[in-house]
Protein backbone atom coordinates (compact mmCIF):
# COMPACT_ATOMS: atom_id res chain seq x y z
CA UNK A 1 0.00 0.00 0.00
CA UNK A 2 1.28 3.46 -0.86
CA UNK A 3 0.56 6.45 1.69
CA UNK A 4 -1.03 9.27 0.30
CA UNK A 5 -1.75 12.96 1.18
CA UNK A 6 -5.55 12.33 1.74
CA UNK A 7 -5.17 13.24 5.49
CA UNK A 8 -2.57 16.20 5.25
CA UNK A 9 -5.17 17.46 2.60
CA UNK A 10 -8.05 17.61 4.65
CA UNK A 11 -6.19 20.03 7.56
CA UNK A 12 -4.64 21.43 4.80
CA UNK A 13 -7.95 22.72 3.37
CA UNK A 14 -9.03 23.73 7.36
CA UNK A 15 -6.21 26.20 6.17
CA UNK A 16 -3.86 24.16 9.13
CA UNK A 17 -0.93 24.19 7.26
CA UNK A 18 1.76 22.36 9.69
CA UNK A 19 0.41 18.95 9.74
CA UNK A 20 2.85 16.34 11.44
CA UNK A 21 2.59 12.83 10.94
CA UNK A 22 3.58 11.26 14.20
CA UNK A 23 4.17 7.09 14.38
CA UNK A 24 6.06 5.47 17.25
CA UNK A 25 8.80 2.15 17.23
CA UNK A 26 9.35 -0.63 19.73
CA UNK A 27 5.87 -0.65 21.61
CA UNK A 28 6.07 -4.43 21.24
CA UNK A 29 10.03 -4.85 22.17
CA UNK A 30 11.31 -6.30 25.50
CA UNK A 31 14.62 -3.79 25.77
CA UNK A 32 14.97 -0.13 25.33
CA UNK A 33 13.30 2.75 24.86
CA UNK A 34 10.31 2.98 22.51
CA UNK A 35 11.15 6.03 20.58
CA UNK A 36 8.29 8.03 18.14
CA UNK A 37 9.02 10.25 15.20
CA UNK A 38 7.05 13.46 14.30
CA UNK A 39 7.40 14.89 10.67
CA UNK A 40 5.81 18.00 8.67
CA UNK A 41 6.22 17.98 5.06
CA UNK A 42 5.42 21.01 2.69
CA UNK A 43 1.81 21.54 1.58
CA UNK A 44 1.80 20.31 -2.04
CA UNK A 45 -0.51 19.23 -4.90
CA UNK A 46 -0.02 15.20 -5.18
CA UNK A 47 2.61 13.14 -3.63
CA UNK A 48 4.75 13.31 -6.75
CA UNK A 49 5.42 16.63 -6.11
CA UNK A 50 7.47 15.25 -3.15
CA UNK A 51 9.80 13.67 -5.91
CA UNK A 52 12.58 12.22 -3.43
CA UNK A 53 9.64 10.25 -1.11
CA UNK A 54 8.57 8.29 -3.92
CA UNK A 55 9.66 5.50 -2.23
CA UNK A 56 8.35 5.94 1.31
CA UNK A 57 6.27 3.12 2.84
CA UNK A 58 5.70 2.05 6.21
CA UNK A 59 8.97 1.29 7.96
CA UNK A 60 8.10 -2.43 8.72
CA UNK A 61 7.99 -3.08 5.12
CA UNK A 62 11.94 -1.60 4.43
CA UNK A 63 14.99 -3.41 4.93
CA UNK A 64 17.39 -1.06 7.19
CA UNK A 65 19.54 -0.42 4.10
CA UNK A 66 16.10 1.20 2.37
CA UNK A 67 15.00 3.01 5.51
CA UNK A 68 18.90 4.64 6.12
CA UNK A 69 18.79 5.63 2.32
CA UNK A 70 15.42 7.48 3.00
CA UNK A 71 16.39 8.89 6.13
CA UNK A 72 18.32 11.98 4.44
CA UNK A 73 15.45 12.58 1.69
CA UNK A 74 12.85 12.96 4.30
CA UNK A 75 14.29 15.53 6.58
CA UNK A 76 15.50 17.70 3.53
CA UNK A 77 11.88 17.79 2.13
CA UNK A 78 10.42 18.39 6.07
CA UNK A 79 9.76 21.32 7.05
CA UNK A 80 10.15 20.26 10.32
CA UNK A 81 11.25 16.74 11.69
CA UNK A 82 12.16 15.18 15.27
CA UNK A 83 12.12 12.36 17.56
CA UNK A 84 11.31 11.89 21.26
CA UNK A 85 11.84 8.88 23.22
CA UNK A 86 10.66 7.20 26.86
CA UNK A 87 12.92 4.99 28.32
CA UNK A 88 12.86 1.84 29.48
CA UNK A 89 12.33 2.98 33.44
CA UNK A 90 9.80 5.10 32.60
CA UNK A 91 7.46 2.01 30.37
CA UNK A 92 8.17 0.24 33.56
CA UNK A 93 6.90 3.09 35.92
CA UNK A 94 4.06 4.14 33.82
CA UNK A 95 2.91 1.62 31.56
CA UNK A 96 3.89 0.82 27.26
CA UNK A 97 0.77 3.07 26.23
CA UNK A 98 1.52 6.35 28.14
CA UNK A 99 5.30 5.58 27.57
CA UNK A 100 4.40 5.99 24.10
CA UNK A 101 2.14 8.83 24.33
CA UNK A 102 5.21 10.27 26.16
CA UNK A 103 7.20 9.76 23.46
CA UNK A 104 4.96 11.01 20.35
CA UNK A 105 4.40 14.12 22.53
CA UNK A 106 7.95 15.27 23.00
CA UNK A 107 8.75 14.01 19.74
CA UNK A 108 6.45 16.91 18.48
CA UNK A 109 7.66 19.46 21.27
CA UNK A 110 10.74 19.24 19.72
CA UNK A 111 9.67 20.07 16.50
CA UNK A 112 11.51 23.27 15.35
CA UNK A 113 8.33 24.04 13.80
CA UNK A 114 4.85 24.50 16.15
CA UNK A 115 2.01 21.94 14.13
CA UNK A 116 -1.03 23.23 13.45
CA UNK A 117 -2.77 19.46 13.65
CA UNK A 118 -1.59 16.04 13.96
CA UNK A 119 -1.82 12.74 12.42
CA UNK A 120 -1.17 9.89 14.58
CA UNK A 121 -0.94 6.02 14.06
CA UNK A 122 -3.38 4.97 16.08
CA UNK A 123 -3.37 7.10 19.29
CA UNK A 124 -4.68 10.64 20.19
CA UNK A 125 -2.42 12.55 22.71
CA UNK A 126 -4.74 14.14 24.79
CA UNK A 127 -2.19 16.46 26.64
CA UNK A 128 -1.77 18.43 23.32
CA UNK A 129 -4.66 20.87 23.13
CA UNK A 130 -4.60 20.80 18.74
CA UNK A 131 -6.93 19.33 16.29
CA UNK A 132 -5.53 15.49 15.50
CA UNK A 133 -6.55 12.57 13.80
CA UNK A 134 -5.86 9.11 15.00
CA UNK A 135 -5.48 6.95 12.11
CA UNK A 136 -5.41 2.96 12.21
CA UNK A 137 -2.61 1.17 10.26
CA UNK A 138 -1.62 5.22 9.53
CA UNK A 139 1.97 4.36 8.78
CA UNK A 140 0.62 2.55 5.51
CA UNK A 141 -2.18 5.26 4.35
CA UNK A 142 0.06 8.81 5.72
CA UNK A 143 2.62 9.87 4.34
CA UNK A 144 3.86 11.97 6.82
CA UNK A 145 2.90 9.46 9.54
CA UNK A 146 5.23 6.90 7.53
CA UNK A 147 7.83 9.33 6.88
CA UNK A 148 7.63 9.83 10.72
CA UNK A 149 7.78 5.80 10.96
CA UNK A 150 10.84 5.42 9.22
CA UNK A 151 13.15 8.17 11.37
CA UNK A 152 11.85 6.51 14.45
CA UNK A 153 13.12 3.28 13.26
CA UNK A 154 15.97 4.22 12.04
CA UNK A 155 16.74 6.39 15.11
CA UNK A 156 15.91 3.15 17.32
CA UNK A 157 17.78 1.01 15.99
CA UNK A 158 20.97 2.94 15.80
CA UNK A 159 19.95 3.42 20.01
CA UNK A 160 19.97 -0.48 19.51
CA UNK A 161 23.47 -0.97 18.17
CA UNK A 162 24.91 1.59 20.81
CA UNK A 163 23.24 -0.20 23.49
CA UNK A 164 24.72 -3.64 21.97
CA UNK A 165 28.07 -2.07 22.00
CA UNK A 166 27.58 -1.42 25.86
CA UNK A 167 26.13 -5.12 26.63
CA UNK A 168 27.50 -7.25 25.02
CA UNK A 169 26.18 -11.28 24.46
CA UNK A 170 22.45 -9.64 24.27
CA UNK A 171 22.58 -9.18 20.20
CA UNK A 172 20.78 -6.15 20.66
CA UNK A 173 22.07 -5.00 17.36
CA UNK A 174 20.74 -7.98 15.82
CA UNK A 175 16.86 -7.95 17.27
CA UNK A 176 16.83 -5.05 18.34
CA UNK A 177 15.18 -5.95 22.12
CA UNK A 178 12.13 -7.99 20.09
CA UNK A 179 11.08 -10.89 21.48
CA UNK A 180 13.55 -13.48 19.00
CA UNK A 181 15.26 -16.78 19.49
CA UNK A 182 18.21 -15.46 19.69
CA UNK A 183 16.98 -13.06 22.22
CA UNK A 184 15.58 -15.63 24.55
CA UNK A 185 18.82 -17.81 24.37
CA UNK A 186 20.35 -14.61 25.44
CA UNK A 187 18.10 -14.33 28.43
CA UNK A 188 18.50 -17.93 29.06
CA UNK A 189 22.06 -18.03 29.17
CA UNK A 190 22.59 -13.89 31.25
CA UNK A 191 19.13 -13.48 32.17
CA UNK A 192 17.74 -9.64 32.06
CA UNK A 193 19.69 -6.65 32.06
CA UNK A 194 19.31 -3.46 33.54
CA UNK A 195 17.91 -2.57 29.68
CA UNK A 196 14.95 -5.23 29.62
CA UNK A 197 11.80 -4.15 30.62
CA UNK A 198 10.41 -5.89 34.04
CA UNK A 199 6.92 -4.97 33.43
CA UNK A 200 6.86 -7.11 30.54
CA UNK A 201 5.38 -10.70 31.00
CA UNK A 202 8.39 -12.33 29.21
CA UNK A 203 10.75 -10.10 31.16
CA UNK A 204 8.86 -9.97 34.54
CA UNK A 205 8.47 -14.53 34.56
CA UNK A 206 12.36 -14.86 33.97
CA UNK A 207 12.71 -12.29 37.26
CA UNK A 208 10.56 -14.33 39.10
CA UNK A 209 12.05 -17.37 38.48
CA UNK A 210 15.42 -16.28 38.91
CA UNK A 211 14.27 -14.46 42.44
Amino acid sequence: MIPTLKFEKRFWAQGLAYVAGIDEVGRGAWAGPVVAGAVILPQVRSRAALRDLVRVRDSKLLSPAQREALCEPICAAALGFATGLATRAEIDAVGIVPATRLAMQRAVEALALAPHALLIDALMLPALDMPQTAIIHGDQLSLSIACASILAKVTRDRLMVELDARLPGYHFAQHKGYGTEQHRAALDALGPCGEHRASFMPIKQRMRDEG
